[in-house]
């Protein structure tokens, strides 16, 4: 599974961006996104499940983030609302190809930065 994430760039509080996955290879079970701040742990966002469509996103950004994918099962999209500076990060979407299988497959992350 090849990964490329991209979308990412600056913006100011209260703003949005929305973040794409391209996925090609062999289709995964879940596409996941994850973060990193400086001096942080990376830190698991959401997912989507092709096999049933169901998505999941982390408590931390429930209501203002919302992760989505194409009918092709080869683009996952992370739409993020009402930015907060606190989530300035790199953000990397990851494949776990079977049910049972860990986030195994990373992409290059793409930059966000919520400044004024």
């Amino acid at each position: 599974v090849q990964l490329q994430a991209s979308g990412g760039g600056l913006v100011q509080p209260g703003g949005s961006l929305r973040l794409s996955c391209a996925a090609s290879g062999r289709i995964a079970d879940r596409i996941g996104w994850f973060r990193q701040a400086p001096g942080k742990e990376r830190e698991f966002v959401g997912r989507i499940r092709w096999s049933t469509g169901s998505t999941y996103v982390a408590d931390s950004v429930k209501g203002r983030f919302t992760v989505s994918g194409d009918n092709t099962q080869s683009t996952m999209y992370l739409q993020m609302n009402s930015l907060e500076p606190e989530d300035t990060a790199i953000y990397y979407c990851a494949a776990a190809v079977t049910a049972s299988s860990t986030y195994e497959h990373w992409g290059r992350g793409t930059q966000v930065t919520v400044s004024s």
